[in-house]
């Protein structure tokens, strides 16, 4: 994971010094750049359609549509670090993460986790989740979340340029001022499409980070990057060492003892209530304790099988529900914190968003997706007999 994200800032950097990253948001935004909102739901689109074959989110968010989605901002005269990040930049990347994460536990093959789940669940519930039961188990609350994430990213982080009909003209002014592809743009954009292909088809014979890095040396040894662009690109090593120690951290946690202490220590509270109230509360709890954990696969490793055996231990227990409930929170939960997913540091990094604005906006979105998540998700699986 963490190679995997530092691959994802190389390619954004290739992205940048090719010119491929600004055609590519000229294209979206000719298309689509009239009206803040459409654009916004062209980015959740772009999502849906490569999730159900993309089985890392981190591969996805960060190394597919952060590299494209960092170039629209300057488009519209909003630059990272600067007072401008605010015009457009940082709802459009807001709305690109928070997006990516409802779309990951939306598709079971949107996140690897999800497959660790799937495991865990069959192993220890006997429960054998198939494709469909997870994708309709998910819709109910995942469709209108993507459907309501503009407009609520919109009440918070609400960008000064809602309407530009005249940038459409501009843009395609300056797409034809760019002429036609360059050489190091079709190096980049065959390269990428290539580490595109292998994550999603090639996932079980090859770990998607050795593809990014592969790329990364395909662009070095053709010179579309050089190694002085790699050494002084200073956010990426920043990034390696914050979520490498981060990593080791919640690895400590496990090592420790803490994970299977926070498991048992729930237990005694659990006793004397109703099936379904306790199945409420593990789910939330199972959400909220993300924020002890940088990865997504280390935090299901550590606490789905201890969750998952501590619910079904409760008499009259809806198994499906509870197995379904927990595994959909996987993907959601990636939303809590700028560590919670590889995914989550490069739009953390960006330079649109000041530490405090992503940490309200990660609690707030938090919040939004349990809420949704407990209030429409697991009802309507109890009502289906789960």
């Amino acid at each position: 994971t963490v190679w995997l994200v530092a691959g994802a800032f190389m390619f954004a950097l290739a992205y940048k010094q090719t010119g491929l990253g600004r055609r590519l948001a000229l294209l979206l935004v000719r298309a689509l750049g009239k009206n803040t909102s459409t654009l916004a739901y062209a980015l959740i689109l772009a999502d849906i359609a490569l999730a159900p074959f993309t089985p890392s989110n981190t591969a996805r968010a960060a190394g597919t549509m952060y590299p494209i989605v960092s170039q629209i901002p300057p488009l519209y005269q909003s630059e990272p670090n600067s007072p401008s990040a605010g015009r457009i930049g940082a709802y459009i990347l807001w709305v690109t993460y928070a997006a990516d994460c409802v779309v990951s536990a939306l598709f079971m093959t949107a996140c690897a986790p999800n497959f660790m789940a799937r495991d865990f669940i069959k192993k220890i519930a006997g429960v054998d989740l198939t494709y469909p039961q997870w994708f309709f188990a998910a819709a109910p609350f995942a469709i209108p979340l993507l459907l309501a994430i503009p407009f609520l990213t919109y009440l918070i982080q609400r960008p000064t340029v809602t309407k530009s009909p005249e940038v459409v003209t501009w843009a395609n002014e300056e797409l034809t001022n760019m002429g036609p592809l360059s050489r190091n743009e079709i190096i980049l954009s065959g390269s990428v499409s290539v580490a595109i292909f292998a994550w999603i088809f090639g996932s079980s014979i090859v770990n998607p980070a050795i593809v990014a890095l592969a790329v990364i040396c395909v662009l070095m040894m053709t010179g579309v990057l050089a190694w002085k662009d790699i050494a002084g690109n200073e956010p990426t090593w920043t990034t390696i060492v914050l979520l490498a120690t981060l990593v080791a951290m919640a690895d400590g946690l496990a090592h420790t003892g803490f994970v299977k202490w926070f498991a048992e220590s729930i237990r005694d509270y659990l006793t004397g209530y109703k099936a379904t109230q306790v199945l409420f509360a593990l789910v939330a709890v199972y959400f909220l304790s993300h924020y002890f954990f940088s990865s997504l696969t280390s935090h299901t490793a550590a606490l789905m099988p201890i969750i998952l055996t501590v619910g079904l231990a409760v008499p009259d227990m809806p198994k499906t529900t509870l197995a379904m409930s927990l595994a959909m929170t996987t993907g959601l939960m990636g939303i809590v914190s700028p560590y919670a997913s590889g995914a989550a540091l490069p739009y953390y990094r960006s330079g649109y968003f000041t530490s405090g604005q992503y940490w309200r906006n990660a609690v707030l979105f938090g919040l939004i997706f349990l809420a949704a998540l407990l209030l429409i998700g697991v009802p309507i699986s109890i009502s289906r007999g789960g």
